[in-house]
């Protein structure tokens, strides 16, 4: 296969348009497309590679040994062309991660480590946080969960057509595989796509349509006859749905999904254009970007997220330090770790490869798994250090066993003795509270029955645009109004909710343009329609708790913007103070719609409110610490610290005796 100056140049494509759109630059809000056409690329390649390869070796006559496909020698040339600068990035994050991380930390780097030479970080990070959510931009492999959908996709795919072949060894048959392959992915991904953006995001059988694309491209693309002028018009129709997808895509439409077929449709124009002496594609700066594009990929992404530890993401004179960084990483790892790794593994025999390759991988792997095993290595660290950093694990031990929506109202989850002493419903700020709340019980007989439920607002059948959880938190407290009319009435209720969030968005992260909870129907924007049903919703629930029993509700806790832990770890680290708070200012602002709704709860349902701020917010300004260490295990949730300070304020629901 002839080297293509086009598809090189649409490597650079790829690699300007992810790169800035990880750095944040303006205009380049869809640049995650670029992970799109590098697979059509990569899809493109291996097909040629391999469909050349087992046409050679059936042809019926002597064919060049080199052209013949062999399933170890591919394998071996996708390892020497990936392995060596990826292994090279682990080494140096590990290494980074030692001087600049926290122990949890640097035991979540260790561990994505692993996945990540095994290539298999894309089913970690599915299971942890969506690719555009905040908390992704703290992962320094985050990146690496494509390579491992590409290798995954390198594994089965000349398995699959070896097989085909081996049945019926004709073209046309592996034509009509690539088909049947091809819809079938995309059906998958169209269909899962609304359904759980995340996991289809992730996976290779919903991304796999995409480098099977590029396969088809391979396939039939030499049967395409154009003159100049069409050939012309074909790449700049192509360009320009490229060019559409990075400007006008961005972190809320559903992906990959159909709007995928938007650039990828773009590659696919441009690729069968096949024009190599273009000015969008084959010039100079075009070829360098290309060529190093890949090294580029890799380096890129911890310079962002080393932006978002310093704290720097939002200026642009580091920003433009760290673009002009990743160019010089980018070629410094192709000319002298991609390239010479290549030229001299070739030299050594197939056996010597796999040797060096495999004994630096396993000893990439026993480095991280060390690091796993010591929980970060505690030890390398001030102890003042190690103390702040473990204020982030001082939590309720039982939140796994407890905390979630699933969970059936009969499985009880208690805290205490054998007689129901309070509920507490809630979401994950509930769930922080729960063991403060039983220490606050008058009586070590009675316990805390807990009904705090993952991320679920405290609203009767409430429904989510996000179709993995639909209607489950709704019907979670629904049937939690039911249920509680069966037990005791004489034991109050303690509603505990970042309903905040629900009217007003995140304060981590950027509010999305449509809220993400309804009663009757999606709403596409934050309207006065909106806060008004959800509202209503939050007092109708409320009052239906308290027609049978004393409710107690806590007014909003402060949320600080900041992972306080983090951030005072690291700069600890750096051998700075930092205290995180806010003013008593901003979170009255912040709060002032929630304020008067719950205002409106006690008119109309007769609860009681539990206000925080005289212990949170004492002078003035709401802390994350006290005494130099913190309350709270993130930006918005108090740690066991934390909810020790509430313990007194806790202590008024068992003040007086219920009438």
């Amino acid at each position: 296969m002839y080297f293509r100056k086009d598809i090189n140049g649409l490597r650079a494509w790829a690699v300007v348009a992810v790169v800035l759109f990880h750095f944040g630059v303006p205009g380049f809000e869809g640049g995650f497309v670029g992970v799109d056409v590098f697979f059509i690329i990569s899809g493109f390649l291996m097909t040629g590679i391999i469909v050349e390869g087992l046409s050679a070796s059936s042809s019926g006559h002597q064919a060049p040994p080199a052209r013949s496909f062999s399933l170890g020698q591919f394998y071996l040339a996708r390892a020497r062309r990936i392995l060596p600068a990826l292994l090279a990035l682990c080494a140096v994050l590990i290494g980074a991660g030692w001087l600049l991380l926290g122990p949890s930390d640097y035991e979540m780097l260790a561990t994505h480590g692993i996945r990540v030479v095994a290539f298999i970080s894309n089913l970690m990070f599915l299971r942890e946080a969506g690719y555009f959510d905040a908390a992704s931009h703290e992962k320094w492999f985050l990146h690496t969960w494509s390579l491992s959908v590409e290798w995954q996709f390198y594994l089965l795919f000349p398995l699959i057509l070896m097989l085909v072949w081996k049945i019926r060894p004709q073209r046309k048959v592996l034509g009509a595989a690539l088909w049947v392959l091809f819809f079938s992915s995309l059906g998958a991904s169209i269909i899962q796509t609304p359904l759980d953006s995340t996991s289809a995001f992730f996976q290779l059988h919903t991304r796999a349509w995409e480098m099977l694309a590029g396969g088809l491209v391979y396939f039939y693309g030499s049967r395409v006859r154009l003159t100049q002028c069409s050939s012309r018009l074909l790449e700049l129709a192509g360009f320009f749905m490229i060019l559409v997808s990075i400007a006008l895509m961005n972190d809320e439409v559903l992906w990959p999904g159909h709007w995928a077929l938007l650039p990828i449709t773009g590659t696919v124009l441009v690729m069968l254009a096949s024009r190599q002496s273009s000015w969008l594609s084959t010039t100079g700066l075009c070829q360098w970007l290309g060529k190093t594009s890949y090294s580029i990929y890799l380096w890129h992404w911890p310079l962002c997220v080393g932006l978002v530890y310093f704290e720097l993401q939002d200026q642009w004179i580091p920003v433009v330090i760290a673009l002009a960084l990743t160019l010089v990483l980018g070629w410094l790892s192709w000319a002298y770790i991609e390239q010479p790794a290549r030229k001299n593994l070739t030299k050594l025999k197939p056996g010597q490869q796999t040797l060096i390759i495999v004994g630096l991988v396993v000893v990439i792997a026993l480095v991280c798994q060390v690091i796993r095993k010591q929980d970060g290595i505690h030890g390398r660290l001030e102890p003042r250090v190690n103390a702040v950093f473990a204020e982030a694990d001082n939590v309720n031990p039982r939140r796994r066993e407890c905390y979630n929506w699933n969970r059936s109202l009969e499985e009880r989850c208690t805290y205490g003795g054998d007689t129901l002493g309070v509920i507490v419903m809630g979401d994950s700020h509930a769930q922080s509270m729960v063991r403060s709340v039983e220490k606050a019980l008058p009586s070590t007989d009675l316990h805390v029955l807990d009904w705090s439920a993952t991320g679920c607002v405290t609203i009767a059948n409430i429904k989510y645009r996000d179709k993995t959880r639909e209607s489950q938190c709704g019907d979670y407290v629904a049937k939690a109004v039911r249920y509680a009319e069966t037990l005791p009435g004489d034991a109050p209720m303690l509603i505990v909710n970042r309903i905040t969030a629900a009217l007003r968005g995140h304060t981590e992260g950027k509010t999305p343009s449509q809220p993400p909870i309804y009663l009757t129907k999606p709403h596409t924007a934050w309207t006065e329609d909106y806060y008004a049903e959800v509202g209503q919703g939050f007092i109708d629930t409320v009052c239906a708790f308290a027609a049978h029993r004393p409710v107690y509700m806590l007014r909003p806790i402060p949320e600080l913007k900041l992972d306080v832990p983090r951030t005072m770890g690291r700069a600890l680290i750096r051998g700075e103070e930092r205290r995180i708070s806010i003013s008593l200012e901003e979170y009255e602002e912040r709060h002032k719609p929630i304020w008067n709704l719950l205002n409106r709860v006690v008119e109309q349902c007769g609860v009681k409110l539990l206000d925080p701020r005289p212990i949170l917010c004492p002078d003035g300004r709401c802390w994350g610490d006290v005494e130099g260490l913190p309350i709270y295990y993130d930006d918005d949730h108090l740690n066991e610290r934390g909810g020790q300070l509430l313990v007194p304020l806790f202590q008024q629901i068992f003040a007086e005796p219920v009438n």
